[in-house]
């Protein structure tokens, strides 16, 4: 097969033209192709009165691959084999379920592979199906009343359900591929495996990850909603058995030798618990700021120009990033297009704020992280969770200036850049569900994070014009976007305490739906490889 990069064409042009355009380009016929189909599709828009479509497209010819591939630079062609996942041997010899800890990315593709090899794996999750989880965090938006249980960070699907639904991810990993073919076997848009920025929206990641878990329990496997991991039981420094809290707060134990512990990034009170049961870990540098929200349409400008209103290009995106040669920098992250910001809160007395977007990305408003590093001397002490008191401060800060019931508070960028205090805010309505009350985001974040926050905005407003807009609206503190602390693991992925894995963001080795369930997919593995005889 045959990998062609860099085929520009005009916004609009059909499938056909664009393999008419590769075959002229490799001097042969359309009608040679054996096989051809799209793998890349991005968006050139540096020419605002030009937007053009990218492709990169894979081609099939009768054995001429090697010699027109020869004719291009290696960065334009390339002989290219689709990369197919295979189920690794399992040599694992115990009669014992697996115990998976969490539903989220790294713990349903964890259990989708158990699953696969007839393991039977128990999955528990201490929130609730996705559905019931729905009506939850719709409760607390509009009465106030956190179910700490079940809410943005802890339910089926994880903290991803309640996202932009973004698959973008920065590891080289060849199972990401495997991860996104799963995704749309499971319901996720076909267009996941070729757009450059797949997204599936949180109002179609629902119905995803409850056909994953269908599957699931359909080859064997069991996912158990309510039940919170509450104890451990190790002797000789291997793990014997667990214990959950389930309904009406009833305690079961389960005998395992095998735990896989896919928590999550907010499963504080259970990162508290393995730390006293002696699992080692270490403080973990992370990152926090605050969403930031302007009108769609200022960035549907911004970055198509001519082509702003086309309704072919969709919500406009951005990626930013400012590097000063001296001191701290600052970047956006997880950017949602047409989105909300909502509040996602898991512990009573906190706000952290977060964003998210539907599959249509038609909101009126765009909103996206600015973010600025954060290493362990901001932290009080040394102890390896203090990152979660420095999380922990801040957000139980911002409750307190919200007015104490979940109201966020924001700051106008015009406000923040002069230095004072919001009293009111402008046309820029913010999308909060749990409301807003304008405030100073200086009383949340030290001087050392806000200075570089408000540089970063001066510097991205240079790369896209509007950017420092003084009716923007910042809403804070978004305080989650990794895990302060990483539980450590060897190479067999491992923790001192045999047969227990830590895998994704909770554990401190993912950031996003595509490198958690990555993570989950090489627990799994480690599972199969471990013939250790207990």
């Amino acid at each position: 097969m045959l990998r062609i990069h860099e085929i520009k064409v005009p916004l609009g042009t059909p499938a056909e033209a664009l393999k008419e355009q590769t075959a002229r380009l490799l001097g042969v016929r359309a009608e040679d192709f054996l096989s051809f189909a799209i793998v890349r599709e991005s968006l050139d828009c540096r020419k605002k009165d030009r937007v053009q479509l990218v492709y990169s497209v894979d081609v099939r010819l009768d054995g001429r691959e090697e010699g027109l591939a020869a004719r291009f630079p290696e960065n334009r062609a390339q002989v290219h084999e689709e990369y197919q996942y295979v189920l690794p041997e399992v040599r694992r010899r115990s009669a014992f379920r697996p115990v998976v800890a969490g539903f989220g990315p790294a713990g349903m593709f964890c259990g989708l592979w158990l699953a696969r090899q007839g393991m039977r794996p128990l999955i528990l999750e201490r929130g609730h199906d996705v559905d019931t989880r729905m009506r939850d965090v719709q409760s607390f938006w509009k009465n106030r009343t956190l179910n700490t249980e079940s809410n943005i960070q802890f339910g089926e699907g994880g903290a991803g359900t309640f996202s932009d639904g973004k698959l973008t991810t920065g590891i080289k990993d060849p199972r990401t591929r495997q991860v996104l073919r799963e995704l749309a076997a499971f319901g996720a848009p076909e267009e996941i495996l070729w757009s450059a920025r797949p997204h599936i929206g949180t109002d179609r990641l629902g119905g995803v990850v409850k056909n994953i878990r269908r599957e699931i329990e359909r080859l064997g496997g069991e996912v158990r909603f309510g039940c919170r991991l509450s104890e451990l039981y190790i002797a000789n420094d291997f793990i014997q058995g667990v214990s959950y809290v389930g309904e009406r707060e009833c305690v079961k134990d389960v005998e395992t030798d095998c735990l896989v512990l896919c928590i999550g990034h907010s499963a504080r009170d259970t990162v508290e618990m393995l730390c006293r049961k002696g699992l080692r870990m270490q403080q973990k540098a992370f990152s926090v700021g605050t969403r930031i929200e302007h009108p769609q349409e200022l960035i549907n400008r911004a970055q198509y120009g001519a082509f702003w209103n086309d309704p072919r290009l969709g919500a406009a995106d951005y990626k930013l990033a400012n590097h000063p040669p001296h001191g701290r920098g600052g970047y956006t992250f997880c950017m949602c297009p047409g989105g909300t910001v909502v509040c996602a809160s898991s512990e009573e007395g906190m706000v952290v704020t977060n964003g998210m977007s539907s599959y249509r990305r038609d909101g009126e408003n765009a909103n996206s992280a600015i973010l600025v590093g954060v290493e362990p001397d901001f932290f009080p002490d040394d102890h390896p969770l203090s990152g979660f008191a420095f999380q922990r401060q801040l957000e139980k800060t911002a409750f307190a200036l919200g007015g104490g019931d979940y109201t966020a508070p924001c700051q106008t960028v015009g406000d923040f850049l002069k230095g004072q205090k919001s009293v009111r805010l402008g046309a820029v309505k913010p999308t909060c569900p749990t409301g807003v009350t304008p405030s100073d985001l200086r009383l949340v974040l030290p001087r050392r994070l806000t200075d570089p926050i408000a540089d970063a905005i001066l510097a991205f407003d240079r790369k896209l014009k509007g950017f420092a807009l003084p009716e923007a609206v910042l809403t804070f503190p978004e305080s989650r976007s990794s895990s302060p602390v990483r539980i450590l693991r060897d190479e067999s992925f491992q923790t001192n305490v045999r047969g227990i894995y830590p895998c994704g963001e909770g554990a401190g080795y993912a950031g996003g739906i595509v490198s958690a369930a990555v993570d989950g997919i090489r627990g799994a593995e480690a599972v199969f490889a471990d013939d250790t005889e207990y």
